[in-house]
């Protein structure tokens, strides 16, 4: 245990992979208001949405609208999601001031998810680390089916390594690894993040874990054990991924912050403000919130 970090920052993604699976589409001023929310609860990052093309994601259509938008607080990051130049370039144009890029380590998911292979994705986007770069914008890489694909099935960790290798040589400051389908189990989350930190500093990884079988916060404290001080979650567990069938939502922040502050691990997150801000995101989608530490609060 020696390895825990004594504090860990939260990557609040319920704005941008939270919403952006859901079938009915969310009005603009409620994703706004969600973010402001958000923004008062101490989260330092909080991804507030995507500039992907309308035709693939319609939920975030209104990308620019929204980020144009939002009250930015001083201290807090916004990372919105770009695809390639053309997204980044809209991006800047509201005013983003840190970006992140996305590929995956399985080729079958990457030909369903962006019909394109893993070397054709990061050429697609490679120019927008050589535009940041000359920019002084930061850019955050994800790496998706870390630790498994629903159409490949097993992953070999040697191409999990390679392409988070690549997206940091490239000039990622940091590279989120996501198990997309929410299959891992502890010792494998270890083993996949101990391979990766051998090619990559640990302080510049961040985890990303789906809760389809429950296994997602024991998943992240395996990691935190390997001293990886970044977590993705998502306000009331919202999420999933509309090209992995039967994954289900992120875990959710206000239980991951739960976990950690009762480990004696800061996040600087004020936990009641998040539990208030899933329940009122739960009311405005209809449905009951997917957060453990929200329900006992009810």
């Amino acid at each position: 245990m020696s390895a825990v970090p004594q504090a860990v920052r939260i990557v609040e993604v319920g704005a941008r992979d939270g919403l952006q699976n859901e079938k009915a589409i969310v009005p603009t001023a409620t994703k706004i208001e969600l973010i402001d929310r958000l923004s008062a609860t101490g989260l330092r990052t909080i991804e507030a949405t995507s500039f992907v093309s309308p035709k693939w994601v319609p939920q975030l259509a209104d990308a620019a609208e929204v980020f144009a938008s939002i009250r930015r607080e001083a201290g807090v990051s916004y990372p919105v999601l770009v695809p390639n130049l053309q997204g980044y370039e809209r991006a800047r144009a509201v005013g983003a001031e840190e970006v992140a890029v996305f590929t995956a380590a399985s080729e079958a998911f990457n030909r369903k998810n962006i019909n394109a292979s893993i070397d054709e994705s990061i050429d697609r986007f490679a120019p927008v680390l050589d535009r940041a770069r000359g920019d002084g914008v930061k850019v955050r890489g994800y790496v998706s089916t870390v630790l498994g694909c629903p159409y490949q099935g097993e992953v070999p960790v040697d191409d999990v390594v390679r392409v988070a290798r690549r997206m940091h040589a490239l000039g990622c400051y940091e590279i989120s690894l996501g198990d997309t389908i929410g299959i891992g189990t502890p010792s494998k989350a270890r083993a996949m993040l101990r391979a990766v930190a051998g090619v990559v500093p640990v302080d510049a990884l961040a985890v990303h874990f789906h809760d389809t079988r429950g296994q997602a916060l024991a998943n992240i404290l395996a990691c935190l054990e390997e001293g990886v001080a970044v977590v993705d979650s998502s306000v009331s567990g919202t999420g999933g991924c509309p090209y992995a069938k039967g994954a289900t939502g992120n875990v959710a922040s206000e239980d991951v912050v739960y976990m950690l502050e009762g480990m004696g691990i800061s996040t600087g997150v004020d936990l009641e403000k998040l539990i208030e801000t899933g329940l009122w995101l739960s009311e405005r989608l209809g449905r009951e919130t997917s957060s453990r530490v929200a329900r006992a609060s009810i």
